[in-house]
């Protein structure tokens, strides 16, 4: 398709060619061809062909309100329509004289009108009757009007690029040929010399050959069978030359490869070729690629209303809305449930949702007549190499939304670099989706549809090996990541040392890699977590739940901390391991305190804690409990009650003789300093909060590692919260900008989003409002640029 480019004239150019492109793409939006919008416009035909090939150069106001009302157009879409149109419209009241003068070279002159345009009798093409017809339109077609635009303007471009060909590819279901059709049908007024259409049987045993499919082209153009070449080559070259000047419409459907399509392909003129496949044809060169998705919600609503009633679907807009989540939006589906609404008329459309949300029978219900979206699937299944249905059945037993090479190469057994590869072919055959450039997901339906493939093909056993296979290497990956965040394990840092080798079998990962791993990947491993439990791997659970607690200080908005630790705690449990048990009873209080916020939860977890610790001796688990009972009072406003329990902490750990030890002492000044600042004793937090802070950098300085310049980042934060209370801004800011230093250390966790936001009152309390501005608008810039912290975990 050409482009408008340069200045001066070439506004209006771009004008008209606007209004053109909307005008086509609400046409076809309404189901009209240019004749019947013209008829019931009061409009010639000829001009609307103009209008949409942007040869006018602006029409009429009067001439647009016709165009808007036949449309059936409201205000806002009339409104942009005009604007278009004006563009357009020469400037001034004086009209611009035909021979004006152009800057550049001159601009062509204006193609001539077509036979349909004039009205002239055009020769009647030899095509044979009903050979290779267009099937039938389907009339409640919905959406794709995009798409359709698209080729409406590819097919009024009298000076294409490119011979007018388009791929139109996607996965199973998203009704490729019905687009393709109803594209045909709608183009068909454009393209009076015929439209033919060919199934080339790309999905059956045996797909057409490529001169086969040009046998039946040629016969249906009327060439005699004693005059069909033999070959190939011949064939094709035949078919180019018939078609160089026709205005004609060719659907090959159902393609299999790029050497069945190619022969078939004009090499010029005005014809339209519009060619589906289930596969994306890499090899297919000078295409127009128009690759199909699932429709979108609203879209998906649309589609159930024409099928089934508009007055039955707009009655129900939640089920409505859960019935086509249930459809995976895939038009296939949503054509089956709407069928099956109408089928059953006493019915409500929850009573369908609630079928279909049993995922075991969701693919059987999802099948009426001769519409069933299994044996679409099944197709394309068949058609695959063994090592590309096993990639697809085991992609099934992944937990998240979307998924890595490396985690679907632990399900299948297979190399990483080879599943890759694999991966890849499904997408091109239709069966997986890039989810971002190193991650894949499967759609809903297909999901569903590997999942039966894997029990019907692999067996219990096999799959059984699989998830247990997959869940050790996940488990151990898991641990081996979090402890990057134990300060007992932390050692060479491959982000700032120079000399650590990054290699998997020496020094640890990166902190960010490990960090990223552990946060993209968490619905995988918590998978494996549970999986491990209910498979009585009691060790494996705890040891992974052990390894993760440092790390979890990095992401205190998770919620899944609590799923994490009571199964440490069950687990510990059912080993009957009391230390272990009084270790991750804390980290239980812990969770509902910090991350959940459910604070009297959180004091009954702690005394159970505290009351289990005391039994067996456990000092330093009677430390933490204490803590953690300190943390919920004050966050109850119990603050004389927590100032003690924060003393008692204190008193404990310093019997404890260990890093645990130092570090609990540290927690227990700061917890003690909130509650004096809590209770409007903020002069003396600001002398607590102090010696908290010397001792966090004395940490530091003992053990880089990342928990302990975690420790000193919030007690920092914490002084700047201090003096901030006293309206000392410029020692806030101090505190602030040192708390940000540690942070910066260990990766930008989610809890510094919390000091750069207080820098920002300090600064704005000190008249500093611009350089607030700038400093929250390059945070935010920087802190959403990794995007949510909440992983991708599949649900429904």
């Amino acid at each position: 398709m050409t482009a408008v480019s340069g200045t001066g004239a070439g506004t209006e150019s771009e004008g008209a060619g606007d209004f053109g492109r909307l005008l086509a793409g609400h046409r076809v939006a309404a189901g009209l061809t240019q004749e019947e919008l013209a008829a019931a416009a009061g409009v010639s035909l000829r001009a609307v062909g103009d209008m949409e090939r942007g040869r006018t150069r602006g029409p009429q106001r009067r001439t647009v309100r016709a165009l808007a009302e036949t449309l059936g157009l409201d205000a806002p879409q009339t409104a942009a329509l005009d604007r278009a149109a004006q563009c357009g419209r020469p400037r001034g009241t004086r009209p611009v004289p035909a021979a004006a003068p152009t800057r550049g070279p001159a601009a062509p002159a204006p193609a001539p009108a077509g036979p349909a345009e004039t009205g002239d009798a055009v020769p009647p093409v030899p095509l044979v009757p009903g050979a290779l017809a267009l099937p039938r339109d389907i009339a409640d077609f919905t959406a794709r009007e995009n798409a359709l635009a698209l080729l409406a303007e590819l097919a009024g471009d009298d000076r294409p690029a490119h011979p007018r060909v388009v791929l139109i590819s996607g996965q199973p279901g998203l009704g490729k040929t019905a687009f393709a059709l109803h594209a045909a049908h709608t183009l068909a007024p454009s393209f009076p010399d015929g439209q033919l259409s060919l199934d080339l049987g790309g999905m059956a045993a045996t797909p057409l050959s490529a001169r086969d499919a040009l046998g039946q082209v040629l016969r249906a153009l009327g060439v005699a069978d004693n005059a069909v070449p033999a070959g190939t080559e011949e064939r094709a070259g035949l078919y180019r030359a018939l078609v160089r000047e026709r205005r004609l419409v060719l659907v090959l459907d159902n393609a299999a490869d790029e050497s069945q399509v190619r022969p078939l392909l004009p090499g010029s003129g005005p014809a339209v070729t519009l060619v589906t496949s289930r596969n994306t044809l890499p090899g297919l060169e000078s295409v127009l690629r128009l690759r199909l998705d699932a429709l979108a919600p609203g879209e998906a609503a649309d589609l159930l209303a024409r099928i089934a009633g508009r007055e039955r679907i707009d009655a129900a807009p939640d089920a409505t809305a859960e019935l086509a989540r249930l459809c995976g939006y895939l038009p296939l589906a949503l054509r089956i449930a709407g069928q099956r609404l109408v089928a059953r008329p006493q019915q409500p459309v929850s009573h369908l949702v609630r079928q279909l949300a049993a995922e075991e029978h969701r693919l059987d219900l999802l099948e009426t007549g001769d519409l069933a979206v299994r044996p679409a699937f099944a197709l394309s299944y068949r058609r695959l190499p063994a090592e590309s249905q096993l990639v697809l059945r085991r992609s099934a037993l992944t937990a998240g939304h979307d998924f890595t090479a490396a985690v679907a190469a632990a399900y299948a057994g297979l190399p990483v670099g080879r599943t890759e590869l694999v991966l890849e072919q499904l997408i091109d055959a239709g069966l997986v989706q890039l989810a971002t450039p190193e991650r894949y997901r499967l759609h809903d339906l297909v999901r569903l549809y590997a999942g039966e493939r894997l029990g019907a093909d692999e067996g219990p056993e096999a799959v059984a090996r699989a998830r247990a296979g997959a869940g050790d290497w996940l488990l151990n990956r898991a641990a081996e990541y979090g402890l990057r965040f134990d300060p007992d394990h932390a050692t060479a840092d491959p982000d700032t040392d120079p000399d650590a080798d990054a290699d998997r079998t020496g020094p640890p990962v990166p902190l960010t890699e490990a960090a990223r791993w552990l946060e993209e990947e968490h619905p995988e491993w918590l998978a494996a977590l549970h999986q491990a439990f209910a498979a009585g791997r009691h060790r494996e659970v705890i040891d992974t739940a052990e390894a993760m607690h440092w790390f979890s200080d990095r992401l205190l908005s998770w919620d899944i901390w609590a799923e994490v630790f009571q199964l440490s705690v069950d687990a510990a449990r059912a080993c009957g391991d009391q230390l272990a048990e009084a270790v991750h009873v804390n980290y239980l209080a812990w969770t509902y305190v910090t991350c959940l916020h459910r604070y009297q939860r959180g004091i009954d977890l702690a005394n159970e804690g505290l009351e289990l610790a005391r039994r067996i001796g456990a000092r330093e688990q009677e430390g933490w409990a204490l803590t953690y009972l300190a943390a919920g009072l004050r966050h109850l406003h119990r603050h004389r009650e927590a100032i003690d329990a924060y003393h008692r902490a204190a008193d404990t750990f310093a019997a404890v003789n260990s890093r645990s030890g130092w570090i609990g002492r540290l927690v227990t000044l700061r917890g003690a300093a909130n509650c004096l600042r809590d209770s409007g004793r903020a002069e003396e937090a600001v002398e607590s909060r102090r010696r908290a802070l010397a001792g966090a950098l004395e940490l530091v300085e003992r053990w880089s590692s990342p928990l302990m310049h975690l420790a000193a980042a919030m007690t920092a934060h914490e002084l700047g919260l201090d003096r901030a209370a006293l309206g000392r801004w410029p020692a806030a800011e101090k505190a602030y900008r040192q708390a940000l230093t540690h942070y910066e250390e260990i990766g930008r966790p989610d809890s510094m989003t919390k000091t750069l936001t207080e820098l920002g009152t300090a600064l704005i309390e000190q008249g500093r409002a611009e350089e607030a501005r700038e400093l929250l608008t390059e945070a935010l810039t920087d802190l959403s640029a990794d995007g949510p912290r909440q992983g991708r975990r599949r649900t429904g």
